[in-house]
Order: C-alpha cells, then sequence, then structure tokens
C-alpha cells in the first residue's frame, strides 16, 4: 500500500493545497493530511477548525485521512510505515526551501520526497495570503475550499 503524508499547518486550506490532494489520491492509495502542532506559532484558526475544514472537503474522498502530528514528519512516517512525503511547489523558491527539507529527511530515514506542481491558475496562493485577505475583510472565498468559513 502506497502512503503519502502532505504535512502542514494548513491555516487555511487553501485551494493550491486542495488541487495538490486531489492529484496526489491518484497517485497514491491513502494521502494522509498531517497538521503539524507547533506550540510557537500562532494560529488564525484552531486546529480542530483546521482539521474540519479538511474533512469536509475531502467528504467524499475516502482515500484521504485527516490527523494532527507533534515532531519530526519523519519519525512520524517511521511510526505509521509512510515511505512518501508529498510536497507542493508554486515557485522557484518553493523548490529550493523544499529541496534542502527533502535532503535532510532523507539522511533521517529512508522516506521519498514527491514533489507536486502547483495548478497554473492556484500557485500565487498561500495561506498567509489568505489570511492577509481575510484580516483586511477581504473576499477569501476565491481562494479556500467552500469549508472553509470565517466567523
Amino acid at each position: 500500500m502506497k502512503r503519502a503524508i502532505f504535512p502542514g499547518s494548513f491555516d487555511p486550506i487553501t485551494l493550491g493545497h486542495y488541487d495538490i490532494i486531489k492529484r496526489a489520491v491518484n497517485l497514491f492509495d491513502e494521502v494522509i493530511v498531517a497538521i503539524g502542532i507547533n506550540a510557537e506559532k500562532k494560529y488564525m484558526f484552531s486546529l480542530e477548525e483546521r482539521m474540519q475544514f479538511i474533512k469536509e472537503a475531502f467528504a467524499n474522498e475516502p482515500k484521504v485521512t485527516v490527523v494532527s502530528y507533534q515532531g519530526l514528519t519523519v519519525d512520524f512516517c517511521k511510526k505509521n510505515n509512510v515511505k512518501f512525503i508529498l510536497r507542493g511547489l508554486r515557485n522557484p523558491a518553493d523548490f529550493e526551501f523544499e529541496k534542502a527539507i527533502a535532503h535532510t529527511n532523507r539522511d533521517l530515514a529512508p522516506i521519498e520526497t514527491v514533489f507536486l506542481l502547483t495548478a497554473a491558475d492556484t500557485s500565487y496562493i498561500s495561506s498567509s495570503i489568505v489570511r492577509d485577505v481575510i484580516r483586511n475583510n477581504g473576499d477569501y472565498t476565491k481562494l479556500v475550499p467552500k469549508s472553509v468559513r470565517v466567523k
């Protein structure tokens, strides 16, 4: 069984994340969307909200599982028999950053990183942009799945 983890903070999930997950479902038997918990980071949405946004967005996709975790992604992979880490790339800067992490992860464990390019129409979207749009009362609905709702 080919299982991949797609780690991130997903604060909130964007249409770019959604696209990567939808495409990964065709490549893997299971895609684990894993929300990393970082006590030092201040999130706009609670862990429960972020998990619910993703679960609702993929309610009709049995190959997608949503979990949270702490610590190193490779430790999660080893503990859960996951052989692939999935990452989306929007631009060359993403590649350089992700390449260094992929090399480090491979040094730590026999886990491959699989990169998928974001779709052209979502390549400009990031969670930080979405949060900025929300903070400034802009129309964030064009940037996220329908499951993301601001109170």
